[in-house]
């Protein structure tokens, strides 16, 4: 099915659509480990985390060298749908394109903006509106009630978290939850938060959707494609068709000389016209019979 808003269409099937964007880059199968899967930048200093039986799923790390401690961090957890965590992993591969590997100046390393709107523009775009006031703190809530940002402007430095993306009522099965830390650059929030606003449905089965959400969200069942009608022959159908006719037809009729004169002798001795039984066509043409003796008149 079609679900709508895709922010409260949870995990789905795996995660694996958060990791398209940087699909070219290495992965690292870690097996039974706490950390299960690891893909890294090809310099090493982004790495993304796929912790799969934790709270907090994904986990982002930035470095300005690839043994470094982290400039920023951010973590998505287990309801986050994995079409919004791939709105960073795309930034994400775009900024690492365009840098430098033997610089570090690269932008998905830079200072985050002193406005808080560099980084939640795309909600305010997107028609969501400005919540309640409270010293220090930015809210800003979905026209639905059901998503919202809330930035905390009190930390401008080191690992705090300062920024949180969420969605879904409050609770363990229901509450959608992106956190970013002090360092984050804005325009790597503002791409997960442009991720949430986007109104195309995303696809999940019915059994993937928590109970407490499905009277939040719309639902279209997806319908069987309908069969395309036989395209009208081609010219060069109808000449292959004339060509298999006409070695049918070869098949039934006689081609040699002793042939011939044993379907006349058949002929003379008949007593009455009978029709012809009906004889599949052959798969393959099958030599020709012997003649039988031919009768002499009296």
């Amino acid at each position: 099915m079609l679900v709508s808003p895709r922010y409260l269409a949870g995990l789905g099937v795996s995660g694996e659509a958060s990791f398209a964007p940087v699909a070219h880059w290495p992965r690292h199968d870690l097996g039974d480990s706490p950390c299960q899967l690891l893909v890294t930048s090809p310099d090493h200093r982004i790495r993304i985390g796929w912790f799969g039986d934790d709270w907090d799923i994904w986990r982002f790390t930035a470095s300005p060298e690839s043994i470094g401690a982290p400039r920023w961090a951010a973590s998505f957890n287990h309801l986050t749908a994995p079409e919004i965590v791939a709105g960073l992993t795309a930034a994400l591969a775009r900024d690492y394109a365009e840098s430098d590997t033997h610089e570090d100046d690269a932008r998905f390393l830079e200072r985050p903006s002193m406005y808080w709107r560099s980084a939640l523009q795309p909600l305010l775009d997107a028609g969501w509106r400005q919540g309640g006031a409270e010293p220090g703190v930015v809210k800003i809530i979905a026209p639905d009630g059901q998503a919202g940002a809330r930035l905390d402007r009190r930390y401008i430095s080191g690992n705090e978290k300062t920024v949180t993306l969420w969605s879904g009522p409050p609770g363990w099965g229901t509450r959608a939850e992106a956190v970013f830390t002090a360092g984050t650059p804005s325009h790597l929030i503002a791409a997960t938060a442009a991720a949430m606003t986007i109104t195309a449905p995303v696809v999940r089965e019915r059994h993937m959707l928590n109970d407490d959400l499905k009277h939040l969200v719309t639902i279209t069942p997806v319908t069987p494609r309908t069969p395309r009608p036989h395209a009208a022959p081609t010219p060069l159908d109808v000449r292959r068709t004339a060509v298999t006719e006409a070695v049918k037809r070869a098949a039934r009729t006689p081609r040699s000389a002793a042939d011939l004169r044993a379907t006349a002798a058949r002929s003379r001795t008949a007593g009455t016209p009978r029709t012809r039984p009906h004889t599949p066509v052959p798969t393959a043409a099958a030599p020709p019979a012997s003649p039988p003796t031919a009768r002499h008149p009296r």
